[in-house]
């Protein structure tokens, strides 16, 4: 894997991880407790998917 490509992938992962995060936070109040989900760990829970446990 070239050098360019790996960079490439941290890049899209890390878009993913913020576009995720960014929609976890905006989810509105009761659809996030009806998904169990506390918006403050919307970074947390991004990361966990994008990046894996």
């Amino acid at each position: 894997m070239t050098m360019f490509t790996r960079f490439e992938n941290q890049l899209r992962a890390w878009i993913k991880y913020r576009r995720t995060a960014a929609e976890l936070q905006k989810l509105p109040l009761d659809v996030a407790l009806d998904l169990d989900i506390y918006r403050g760990d919307a970074r947390r829970i991004a990361r966990q998917a994008v990046y894996g446990a």
